[in-house]
């Protein structure tokens, strides 16, 4: 397939101009939307761009409101953009993980009427245009709700003619989103958004729409960053964390949960210098993006020093421990000999990289340093303990969690809780309203509608609609039936159950389904197969800590397949059972085990 894109436009042209230039300027008006109409062909053809470049994605959301269209045939979520983008009056999709069903909706989630709620199965597509405060380039597909000019003048409604008339009707432009009187650029302009005023003086003016590289700025190198860029430093457009095309790549956003992999925005996953993102230039792997560095003193949100022991990952270690596990000696940080490496105190002023002690400025795994055996590049530092508080929390819940009246009010990745009598970041279903004895105070975590997994609450985050709060079960309180408690499972030196011996040929079977019975096929939320376990009890199964990014993942959608010795039976199988997991324990330091327990039991 080849295709050539010609954009016609005349230099110094006014506005004024390109409304006389007639029907020659129109096809150029229009060229920016058959741009990405025809990009996406491309992509279809040769690989390189994903319509799914256009949406932001809300995993686990289902938005609910009046005016949508009936569920299409089933599709890709790829397919679903296509045709959501092809649709002008189409702005959001709910997909179906299961069914692979999309439904087609009118408006976003940022109405005041719309519903969000949660769905295992269900993600919700925003078109970016409609979300982002901010733009990006020029601002063509800025679709936000901004409708005063730079100097406060109120803009004039589109589809009017009064007091200034002109030719940019939503009628004759449907593709360039039109709507009421909010600032547009449907003819291109480099100075971004304008409108037509109500001043009669003033014909149009350009609106001031903070560009979305300079929104947000980065603290450190970027490792916090969740901003809006989805362009690199040179203008390529990024490739998706959830595809492999045209860059296959292990950072894949259910493998590395706490790392914020949204869409194709710039993130640092890797503990670059700043934050990056794959390109969809197949020429062009990755590339650094375009972000401002925020001014003054700079430190890493949320974390937490230690010095005696690590937590997580040890991300905040400042000990002076300054050998690897095996005894040799760790290069100083500002030298480079024998290794020659990036991770300098200037490059890297938050990590804390000082003389020769070992810091984990990567997010690696563990702390580590370099070595001065010029044949040993890294090691880690494992002989450093693990904080003994690292996994437990302060306080705790019995049952789950609905009595709960205490005052954490952060979730389990960190995010502060929204106000549960607030609208802002989200407008919340579940209020102290409609719930009035479920104790909804300030932003404390609750459990109002009984949810199985506990306490939860809205975050401040606008991209994380909900989640779960870092609150432990207490030990000694009834526990729902058939729901064994986490704190009592206990491990030996080997990683085996103390407690389930008998089960004396449990085994994980090369990662893959097997045909025992007690073989276990663990599945994402798209129904995929991505590692094996071993059932040691009727809510309890065992697999490799490896098949997971931390004990802290979500598990929100994924489930364990069991009765059948397919690795894809058919959806009629008789045999196949299908069980949520509902969270996960770890075993003790040196394991590479961990326990997951099932929604309910076998």
């Amino acid at each position: 397939m080849v295709l050539t894109l010609v954009q016609w436009e005349p230099e110094e042209t006014t506005h004024n101009d390109r409304e006389m230039l007639g029907s020659e300027i129109r096809i150029n008006l229009r060229t920016e939307f058959w741009k990405q109409i025809l990009i996406t062909t491309v992509r279809e053809d040769f690989g390189q761009r994903s319509p799914l470049n256009d949406y932001h994605r809300s995993k686990g959301v289902q938005l609910q409101h009046g005016s949508y269209w009936p569920p299409e045939e089933p599709a890709s979520e790829e397919q679903c953009a296509s045709r959501c983008t092809m649709n002008y009056q189409c702005r959001t999709f709910n997909y179906n993980l299961q069914s692979k069903q999309c439904q087609m909706l009118y408006r976003t989630s940022q109405v005041s009427d719309a519903v969000r709620n949660r769905h295992n199965h269900i993600d919700l597509y925003e078109k970016k245009g409609y979300i982002r405060d901010c733009i990006v380039n020029n601002g063509v597909t800025y679709r936000g709700s901004v409708a005063k000019t730079r100097s406060e003048r109120t803009c004039q409604q589109w589809s009017s003619n009064l007091p200034h008339e002109h030719r940019n009707s939503p009628g004759q432009f449907p593709e360039k989103g039109l709507d009421s009187n909010y600032c547009r650029n449907p003819d291109n302009d480099q100075n971004g958004p304008w409108c037509y005023t109500m001043d009669w003086n003033t014909r149009l003016e350009t609106c001031d729409i903070i560009r979305c590289n300079e929104e947000v700025c980065v603290l450190c190198n970027g490792e916090d960053y969740d901003g809006f860029v989805d362009y690199t430093e040179s203008g390529r457009e990024c490739q998706r964390w959830d595809l492999n095309y045209p860059h296959s790549h292990k950072y894949q956003p259910e493998t590395y949960p706490e790392k914020k992999l949204d869409d194709n925005y710039c993130r640092n996953p890797d503990g670059s210098l700043r934050p990056w993102c794959y390109t969809t230039d197949p020429a062009v792997e990755r590339e650094y993006c375009n972000i401002q560095k925020c001014s003054g003193q700079h430190k890493l949100k949320g974390l937490e020093i230690t010095k005696k022991c690590f937590k997580h990952r040890g991300v905040g270690y400042r000990g002076t421990v300054n050998q690897t596990t095996s005894g040799t000696h760790c290069q100083r940080w500002d030298m480079q000999f024998p290794h020659v490496h990036d991770f300098t105190p200037d490059n890297y002023q938050c990590k804390g990289l000082e003389k020769n002690y070992c810091r984990n400025p990567d997010g690696s795994e563990a702390p580590w340093c370099f070595t001065t055996d010029p044949g040993v590049r890294t090691a880690l530092c494992l002989q450093l303990k693990r904080c003994e508080d690292d996994i437990e929390s302060e306080e705790c819940y019995d049952g789950n969690g609905t009595t709960y009246r205490g005052v954490v009010n952060k979730t389990r990745k960190g995010i502060p809780c929204q106000r549960w009598d607030t609208n802002h970041p989200h407008i919340p279903r579940v209020t102290p309203h409609n719930y009035p004895e479920a104790g909804l105070l300030r932003n404390y975590c609750r459990n109002p509608d009984g949810d199985s997994h506990g306490p939860w609450c809205y975050t401040t985050n606008p991209k994380v609609h909900w989640d779960y709060c870092a609150i432990s079960t207490c030990k000694g309180h009834a526990k729902p039936k058939s729901i064994e408690d986490p704190d009592e499972v206990e491990f030996d030196s080997c990683g085996k159950r103390e407690d389930r011996m008998i089960q004396k040929r449990s085994r994980i079977i090369g990662g893959s389904p097997g045909n025992s019975p007690w073989t276990v096929s663990l599945r994402n939320r798209k129904g995929k197969h991505f590692c094996g376990g071993s059932l040691v009890s009727r809510n309890w199964v065992i697999s490799s800590k490896q098949c997971f990014s931390s004990c802290y993942a979500e598990f929100r959608g994924y489930e364990a397949w069991m009765g059948t010795v397919l690795k894809n039976p058919r959806s009629d199988d008789p045999d196949k059972q299908a069980i949520p997991i509902r969270k996960a324990v770890c075993g003790p330091n040196g394991s590479n085990l961990i326990m997951l327990e099932l929604e309910s039991a076998m």
